[in-house]
């Protein structure tokens, strides 16, 4: 038993420990303990978004009852996945070099590189076994993740056992790996990115702002390995397999989908269902995220729809972070289709109880049905094998192109996109004269925002007096399954009838703490209100890390709004119109004006654009465009939330500053893509679009551009922009 004494101090303690939480100012969610989750809120209302797409297309799947049905499907998901991919380069002279020969007990190894796009290098082995010169079974091993690429034992092995099987093998190196690495550290000698799915997810976010995914690269660099094969009298055109684990079954999924010379193709330890992703591990890195694919009514069975009935064989394991139950539900639903296309032989699957790995039994398995469908009988027994060294692999001088032959890189090829549709943008500006209402349409159906409709309820959650000011604490109905904490300010002396709202992509707690301008505006009688928006301050930035958590940004958590059509930027640009509404509502007869400080700019860009509601706007330490991110190689990885995906294909952030004329907008210390505060210079050339418009209205006055870096000129500045 505890003492009375000792048990009436312990529950003291715990209260006093409770109270105290209680009266953290700025904290909200101690005390409403039914919203403990609300840091997970933005990747939860994607998620959620995304399972109701994913049952509409159950529904559709579900209607399906004849072959001529599931035909039809057939060939709505192939045009679907075109569509999406997007256009492929131009077929163009491989320029394929032998750089070197290894010989093997039993095959060789050719090293080669080739073009799969003018100036684009990719780095290959073709391994052959002994005696062959024609007409033999091929297959292209495509592999996962490693930093080594092709090099990987695990690879290396799985290659070797196919050569001494009789199967001719070709494999690259993706993007990012082994001989490959775009951002090579020449000063240290090593890759910029210690993780593949780093290197492929940093240049894959530029890509996808211009509205597509960097998938088409890698698709591409295949397809033309392929066409390097059947080149090779060795090859049977006929008799070509597909196969790879991680991201290579990735790769395998894709091209058996959009290439039909791979008669027979084996995914490994990729295909599941984009349900159970979001439900546990989250979208992955770039190139396996195609621009809104689940938005587009499609799925990993898809991916086997669109081949079918070519045999198929699904290799799976049962601990694997690419779900189980994932991949059991695609192979019901696809099996189906293979009934009704009268070849249900030609899809099966083997699991392994595993986690993410390339077991025997699936290795064996992997043989036999490669044996069986490219006309090869022989043993599948999985052998002990030599493999070649590092050396023996090394295709380029120096092992990296980066330092011996050199080339383009993703980023440069996605610049010279991004260049065209700037052109295109440019005229519009020149010859539409609706193209600010063009912008704001664009903007809103790219971003996916709506507009708030039902408010909810307020919830008011305490006052605190302050020597100058009352603080007052609210929740705020947000546009998904969250509340939006706020915070108002109230000046007790010589109030006036201004309110500013402020949007500090720090968080609203770290900007009261830090911002002295906010009580310097507050002495002077203006009412403040200060919010987070979902994944800022208290709503972020969530558990979902992924494999391609760069700089402390997840980019998976983008990846994952952009695969179901929508973006954290429109998402808080609703989230931004409730807040106006709600200081409207508090503040009667008062001008509502907005001070966004950081990349959050974007979002009130936006918010400004669809409604009118907002008198005027002030950007602290903003980016300027979209368009230099996805030109600028080593761009700040901490401005890719606050961008939206497909965007330079209609508008950029300067559209949204000319459609706000002629209302008064003050940019203050804008920076660049890197991250670094620009020059007036650079600012107006960057906004020459905006400035032109409110020139050409004759209101040139209401828009500036202007450096700072004292906080006390910061304050001047903002009480001279509301005088």
């Amino acid at each position: 038993m505890i003492p009375w004494k000792r048990w009436s101090f312990l529950c003291l303690f715990f209260l006093t420990i409770q109270l105290e939480a209680q009266e953290n100012e700025t904290d909200f969610f101690g005390f409403w303990q039914s919203y403990s989750d609300i840091e997970n809120a933005l990747y939860k209302h994607f998620g959620t978004i995304a399972y109701g797409q994913l049952q509409k297309r159950r529904e559709e799947i579900a209607q399906l009852k004849t072959p001529e049905d599931w035909s039809d499907r057939k060939l709505l998901v192939r045009k679907k996945l075109k569509d999406i991919v997007g256009p492929l380069p131009d077929k163009t002279p491989l320029n394929a070099k032998i750089t070197g020969i290894v010989q093997k007990d039993g095959y060789r190894i050719e090293k080669i590189i080739y073009e799969s796009i003018p100036g684009y290098f990719v780095t290959s082995a073709l391994y052959v076994p002994d005696g062959v010169k024609e007409n033999a079974p091929a297959i292209f091993y495509a592999c996962g993740h490693s930093l080594t690429g092709f090099r990987s034992t695990t690879y290396q092995s799985i290659v070797i056992n196919l050569v001494k099987k009789g199967f001719v093998v070709f494999t690259i190196d993706p993007m990012g790996q082994g001989e490959r690495y775009e951002y090579w550290n020449k000063e240290k000698n090593e890759p910029g990115f210690r993780v593949p799915d780093h290197a492929h997810s940093y240049a894959g976010a530029q890509c996808m702002i211009s509205g597509y995914s960097t998938a088409r690269y890698f698709i591409w660099d295949v397809i033309r390995g392929i066409d390097y094969m059947l080149s090779r009298g060795e090859v049977d055109p006929s008799r070509l397999g597909m196969t790879g684990r991680s991201g290579g079954g990735n790769l395998t999924a894709y091209v058996g989908a959009l290439d039909d010379r791979i008669h027979a193709a084996a995914p490994e330890c990729y295909i599941t269902s984009y349900e159970y992703i979001y439900k546990s591990i989250g979208p992955q890195c770039a190139e396996q995220n195609l621009y809104q694919m689940v938005a587009s009514g499609l799925d990993h069975a898809d991916f086997l729809a669109a081949r079918a009935p070519k045999p198929t064989l699904i290799v799976s394991t049962t601990r694997d972070f690419f779900s189980i139950q994932g991949t059991r539900e695609t192979y019901d639903e696809v099996k189906k289709m293979y009934k009704m296309l009268r070849k249900p032989e030609n899809l099966s699957m083997i699991e392994d109880d595993d986690r993410h790995t390339s077991t025997k039994k699936n290795r064996e398995a992997m043989y036999a049905f490669f044996q069986k469908e490219l006309g090869n009988p022989g043993s599948s027994q999985d052998l002990e094998v030599d493999i070649p060294t590092p050396e023996e692999l090394r295709v380029t001088k120096t092992g990296q192109l980066a330092t011996s032959v050199g080339g383009k890189t993703i980023n440069q090829l996605n610049r010279a996109l991004v260049q065209t549709q700037l052109s295109l943008l440019r005229k519009s500006r020149l010859t539409d004269k609706d193209h600010r209402k063009h912008t704001i349409l664009s903007a809103s159906k790219i971003s996916g925002f709506k507009t708030p409709t039902d408010y909810g309820k307020t919830i008011f959650s305490g006052r605190y007096l302050k020597p100058d000011y009352y603080l007052e604490k609210y929740l705020l109905e947000g546009s998904g399954d969250y509340k939006l904490p706020a915070l108002v300010l109230k000046p007790l002396h010589n109030p006036n009838n201004r309110t500013v709202l402020i949007f500090d992509s720090d968080g609203m707690e770290k900007s009261l703490a830090e911002n002295q301008w906010i009580h310097g505006m507050l002495s002077k009688g203006f009412h403040i209100v200060l919010v987070d928006l979902p994944g800022i301050g208290s709503l972020g930035p969530g558990y979902l890390k992924g494999d391609s958590y760069i700089n402390d940004v997840s980019y998976n958590q983008w990846f994952g709004a952009s695969l179901v059509g929508q973006s954290f930027v429109g998402l808080r640009a609703e989230d931004i119109l409730r807040v106006v509404f709600f200081a409207k509502n508090q503040f009667k007869g008062n001008t509502v004006s907005a001070i966004s400080k950081g990349p959050l700019a974007s979002g009130l860009l936006h918010a400004a654009a669809f409604q009118e509601s907002i008198e005027s706007l002030i950007l602290l330490s903003p980016f300027l465009s979209y368009a230099e991110i996805a030109q600028t190689q080593f761009y700040n990885s901490s401005y890719i939330p606050f961008t939206v995906p497909g965007a330079i294909n209609k508008y950029d952030l300067p559209d949204l500053m000319a459609s706000f004329c002629p209302k008064r907008l003050l940019i203050l210390n804008p920076k660049s893509a890197t991250g670094n505060t620009i020059s007036n210079e650079k600012a107006l050339e960057e906004l020459h679009f905006p400035v032109s418009v409110y020139s050409h209205f004759g209101k040139e006055e209401n828009i500036g551009i202007q450096i700072e870096n004292q906080q006390e000129n910061i304050l001047k500045r903002i009480l001279s922009f509301y005088d």
